[in-house]
């Protein structure tokens, strides 16, 4: 979650504020977070909110999260390819 959020006056109808307060009060969240969760949830709904930006990932840990199969060391098969002799 960002730190830098955008501080704004907002003002209400009395009764909206109301409801979202008890709302609020049942989610165990603040009137302001819960007002921010809500629109959160119908900006995915609208498919309006930006995607997050990707985080890096090394090269041990492809973005699946599964770890990338290393070859075996020299001289020593991992019994997937066939060898003839000569």
């Amino acid at each position: 979650m960002p730190t830098n959020k955008k501080s704004f006056p907002l003002r209400l109808d009395p009764d909206i504020y109301r409801a979202v307060e008890q709302w609020a009060g049942d989610e165990f969240r603040s009137v302001n977070a819960h007002i921010e969760y809500l629109l959160r949830e119908a900006l995915k709904k609208a498919g309006r909110l930006p995607s997050p930006t990707p985080r890096k990932t090394d090269a041990k840990h492809p973005p699946d999260g599964t770890p990338n199969r290393q070859s075996p060391p020299d001289g020593e098969t991992d019994g997937s390819s066939s060898h003839q002799s000569d």
